[in-house]
């Protein structure tokens, strides 16, 4: 007998979810930028009334971070959408990134250091999502070719069964949804950083 793995295709997943939809939901999505959240956000706006979470205490130093939520602000009341979308910000916690990625400081970028970013950004989306009664939670990590989808898919699978929330599966990159965020950026002239947000990041950058 010949074994196959076959790799989770979570894009066809995620399409599978919203088709079986009879009615709009309500869904919190962390959002990491306004440039990966352009796309992201107009493409689920078809199925849910919206509630963008800014929560990022990895991003150094404080000046970007509010230039990046500014962004983000900006952003959402410039896209026309079908649905209802909402805002959450949220304190900077930098002090307590740093606390949980003490020794991890000189791993490479994809390493232990952004597990632990992924994990204490998106638990949070799982807590408030609970919390707000929301039918599902997600992030935009999943829209970069730099981030580890199959990780930050696993990741939000295990908070949902902690916190008894629906996990809504992605892989928004797929069907040219990183390309498309690009020209969403271009048409919203969206600030697009150059490091991903921690100061390890940018140092290495």
């Amino acid at each position: 007998m010949v074994v196959i793995f076959i790799k989770n295709n979570y894009s066809i997943i995620c399409e599978e979810i919203l088709n079986n939809f009879k009615e709009k939901k309500k869904l919190l999505l962390h959002s990491c930028c306004a440039p990966c959240s352009s796309y992201v956000i107009s493409y689920l706006t078809n199925f849910f009334d919206i509630t963008v979470l800014y929560y990022n205490p990895n991003i150094y130093p404080y000046e970007e971070y509010e230039k990046r939520k500014n962004e983000q602000l900006r952003l959402i009341k410039s896209l026309k959408t079908k649905n209802k979308i909402s805002f959450i910000d949220c304190d900077y916690d930098n002090d307590k990134y740093i606390l949980l990625i003490k020794g991890l400081e000189k791993e490479k970028e994809k390493g232990k250091r952004c597990n632990i970013c992924y994990q204490m950004r998106m638990e949070k989306a799982a807590v408030l999502a609970k919390k707000g009664n929301y039918d599902y939670f997600c992030t935009t990590l999943s829209v970069s070719p730099y981030k580890n989808v199959n990780l930050i898919n696993e990741i939000g699978e295990n908070l949902a069964k902690k916190y008894d929330i629906k996990w809504l599966y992605s892989d928004f990159k797929k069907k040219d949804g990183y390309k498309k965020s690009i020209l969403l950026s271009q048409k919203y002239n969206l600030y697009r950083q150059d490091y991903c947000g921690c100061i390890y990041s940018k140092r290495q950058t």
